[in-house]
């Protein structure tokens, strides 16, 4: 028997909870929060998330397994992108989900996002030391960017990566 696909689709008022719950279990599993705890506040706040930039699920047709954050330049969300750029952030797994492809489906649907609306490119930050993320990231191509290095909080180095995307003509 195989495994339900995964199915990633914009967020749902009765996701909320679901994505909240995840969001602040995946990073305390990942040691994330040990430097900045206040940061589940902001990762809890999935309402106010959804409200200012796009937030997609990941599903496997049932329970909700992921989510993320998907921002362009200029929105409360967006930390680093610049004109022409898209970015992602607050990408989280339920621990029980992960290894089955979930990040990875998630960074694809903001790949396309950013696609579609016609970005050149897709940048991210990944707190320094997370090497599972470097390599998910860097599976899909993007690679490092040290000009968008930043610390939002003491004891807490983010990396800048970037993935170019091909211009399509109009």
């Amino acid at each position: 028997m195989t495994a339900p696909a995964i199915v990633v689709r914009p967020i749902e008022p009765g996701d909320h909870d679901d994505v909240s719950r995840l969001s602040v279990d995946a990073y305390r599993a990942d040691g994330q929060l040990e430097a900045a705890p206040e940061y589940a506040t902001v990762l809890a706040d999935v309402a106010g998330r959804a409200a200012a930039a796009e937030v997609l699920v990941a599903t496997d047709g049932g329970a909700v397994l992921g989510a993320v954050t998907f921002a362009l330049p200029g929105g409360a969300y967006a930390e680093i992108s610049r004109p022409g750029e898209a970015e992602f952030r607050t990408l989280a797994v339920d621990p029980a989900a992960q290894r089955r492809g979930v990040a990875r489906a998630l960074v694809q649907a903001c790949i396309d996002r950013a696609a579609a609306l016609g970005c050149h490119a897709v940048v991210i930050c990944v707190r320094q030391g997370n090497d599972a993320a470097l390599g998910l990231y860097g599976g899909f191509g993007f690679e490092r960017d040290p000009a968008l290095d930043w610390s939002p909080v003491p004891g807490v180095e983010l990396l800048g990566l970037r993935l170019p995307l091909p211009v399509l003509a109009k």
